[in-house]
């Protein structure tokens, strides 16, 4: 787990090191960034219709995903903008790469596209699944990964550029109170919801304890309760994921922990781009330590509550 995340961070500190003094190659790398969320959406798609009886499946277990997404978001969207109110974190109206959207229309517009590449993934993987392309799906996946590790590099130049110290990266308190105040919001959401969904309330803790972390979420969870509920955590912490894409545009500049906090976990990856994106190279310290800690606490969290 923790090699894992080592592995994950890695590249954000190899990227720090190498400094960029050519303004071209700067404006590159923004572009790179920017281009890079796109190709891991579309990717993510494609892996996602992988899964098994995905339509099936999502008929399903969509009523209960919607009913614990629903409590949970409630919970985590009322903490995180009291914790918004009391840390009074605002970041420059200017979003630092080229060409993002400066508008709460176009950071809509822009959010929902990101949304549709996903689809369109989606689309792209259940043809070549008809079409007998097994292959693509592992293919899919090694390459989001490897997109992934060369887009943290790029945000990492962008850090050394941006004249924030390391200490500044690594340790970051407002990233400790907004991982704390997610993760304890959503327990408390697991909670309200176990009894709607006619689940003991260890079995709502763990539900709720995936963070955004959907793999690992349906993984352990349907391991230990059957495959129903180990995808209601699936599509409980992607939806979190999606949601997310949209929140962040629109709320990073006027209520920053809101934004930053609700991706959960995968603000220290798959989230991470949109919140550099639109609030800024500042905003990433912020985040990786606040998905860090999330990464680090939802294993043994899920495991721990399974177990009661």
């Amino acid at each position: 787990m923790l090699s894992g995340l080592l592995i994950v961070l890695l590249p954000l500190l190899l990227g720090y090191l190498v400094p960029v003094r050519h303004a071209g190659l700067m404006n590159l790398i923004n572009r790179g960034v920017n281009a890079s969320v796109y190709l891991i959406l579309l990717l993510m798609g494609v892996s996602l219709a992988g899964l098994d009886d995905l339509m099936r499946e999502l008929s399903r277990m969509g009523g209960q995903a919607l009913l614990l997404f629903s409590v949970i978001t409630a919970v985590n969207l009322a903490a995180l903008w009291w914790l918004s109110r009391r840390l009074g974190l605002r970041f420059g109206a200017s979003p630092v790469v080229a060409d993002a959207p400066t508008t709460k229309i176009a950071a809509l517009i822009g959010s929902l596209a990101l949304v549709a590449v996903v689809v369109f993934g989606v689309l792209i993987g259940l043809a070549l699944s008809w079409l007998g392309g097994q292959a693509i799906f592992t293919t899919a996946e090694q390459l989001a990964e490897w997109a992934l590790y060369a887009l943290l590099a790029l945000i990492g130049c962008q850090l050394r550029n941006s004249g924030m110290p390391l200490r500044q990266i690594l340790l970051n308190r407002h990233g400790l109170a907004i991982a704390t105040t997610l993760a304890a919001s959503s327990l408390v959401g697991g909670l309200i919801a176990a009894p709607l969904l006619g689940l003991n309330w260890n079995e709502g803790l763990a539900l709720a304890s995936g963070f955004g972390w959907y793999s690992l979420s349906g993984i352990l969870i349907g391991d230990q309760l059957g495959p129903l509920l180990g995808g209601v955590a699936f599509f409980n912490d992607l939806a979190r994921e999606l949601l997310a894409f949209i929140l962040i545009p629109l709320l990073i500049h006027r209520h920053a922990p809101l934004a930053i906090g609700y991706g959960g976990a995968t603000s220290m990856d798959f989230t991470l781009p949109v919140i550099q994106q639109h609030g800024g190279v500042a905003c990433v310290p912020i985040a990786v330590v606040s998905g860090f800690i999330l990464s680090l606490l939802s294993p043994p969290l899920i495991l721990f509550f399974l177990s009661l």
